[in-house]
């Protein structure tokens, strides 16, 4: 908000005073023709006549005109000091941690501009807090997640390991398949782990991209090459469909490639009944666009706005029994952020898409 040199307030303050003059010059002016029509009138002509012989018509007016100078001046700088007292009240407001409270900006002067950059201020500071509290309750929800999703694997761990440390199995038979099933039990811990590090490095912006030129589409072609044993092992197959040769964007591979690789893989384990697995790539303006299509059952209405979101578990897709840590899409999502990209999803009874935009680079 900038402000006028004409309606600053030195020059509101010099029009009050002016105005305050001459509104007592005029009046000054008007009530001395009425005190002379008045001074042949009776009763007003004796204490007339006795002011101006005992004290004097000059320091009357004097008199007079000091006070109705005070007078005009207050009355008409009202708004200017009625404005400041506004600010002051704001101050005290926000100083009692009341931070929704705003001043209305009613002028264009210096006190203009101070009254939008404190609104300005509180809005910052209201943010700042509320940004604060909701790191704090990330925090705790994150704690809780992880103690919760750490305490489910190593309970049965501990737990086959309590059987064989106590000797409590039949045969070798019984106790290699307790040993096998707190070995894969381990597995997923480390996976959990692994993912929870790698989710709190790209929140904490630990990671450092190796930036790099990359044809986004051979790019995908040999990551869907990789994933050949997979797709055959789940009776499916890929479709890379394309209008365009070669579409470039500056990113990290071997991150772009693990976030590319979570999308992929839920495609695969939960929409292996729809047989293939499509990706779209196209130009949109100056991004590349890539859409990872399956088509399995949908995620429901209800659960889609959450899916990016970390340990969130659909009641299909996002379950630790199943594999999931509920990690693998807010890694992506992450991942495709820090590229200075997008991610979003879409679900019906038809298909469900994964779609993301990156920056194209010359």
């Amino acid at each position: 908000m900038k402000t006028n040199f004409i309606y600053t307030m030195r020059w509101k303050f010099i029009l009050v005073f002016v105005l305050s003059i001459a509104s007592v010059v005029i009046t000054l002016l008007i009530a001395y023709q009425v005190f002379l029509r008045l001074v042949f009138i009776k009763p007003f002509s004796i204490p007339i006549r006795w002011v101006v012989n005992h004290i004097g018509s000059s320091p009357v007016l004097v008199v007079v005109g000091s006070l109705l100078f005070i007078v005009f001046f207050f009355t008409y700088s009202r708004k200017i000091f009625a404005f400041l007292e506004e600010i002051t009240l704001g101050l005290k407001e926000i100083s009692q941690g009341n931070l929704s409270y705003e001043i209305t900006t009613k002028t264009s002067d210096e006190l203009g501009v101070l009254a939008e950059h404190f609104n300005q201020m509180t809005k910052k500071l209201r943010k700042s807090i509320e940004e604060e509290r909701n790191a704090e309750k990330a925090k705790n929800e994150l704690i809780t997640g992880v103690s919760h999703d750490l305490r489910t694997p190593l309970t049965s761990v501990l737990g086959y390991l309590e059987l064989i440390e106590t000797d409590r199995y039949k045969d070798e038979v019984e106790l290699r398949y307790y040993t096998n099933i707190a070995y894969e039990k381990s597995k997923s811990l480390k996976k959990l782990i692994d993912h929870l590090f790698e989710y709190t490095s790209l929140s904490g912006e630990g990671i450092k991209l190796q930036l790099k030129k990359v044809n986004i589409i051979s790019f995908l072609k040999q990551l869907v090459e990789e994933f050949t044993p997979l797709l055959k092992k789940a009776g499916m197959s890929c479709r890379l469909n394309t209008a365009e040769d070669t579409l470039y964007v500056q990113a990290d591979g071997h991150q772009l490639m693990r976030a590319y690789e979570n999308i992929i893989s839920n495609a695969i384990r939960y929409g292996s009944v729809g047989i293939y697995i499509d990706i779209l790539i196209a130009r949109e303006h100056d991004q590349a666009v890539v859409e990872i299509v399956n088509y399995g059952e949908p995620i429901s209405e209800r659960d889609l706005p959450y899916i990016f979101e970390r340990f969130y578990r659909a009641d299909k897709s996002r379950s630790s029994d199943n594999g999931g840590t509920g990690l693998g899409l807010a890694i992506t999502k992450g991942i495709i952020e820090i590229h200075g990209g997008r991610i979003s999803a879409r679900s019906n009874f038809k298909e469900t898409a994964f779609v993301t935009k990156l920056p194209l680079t010359i």
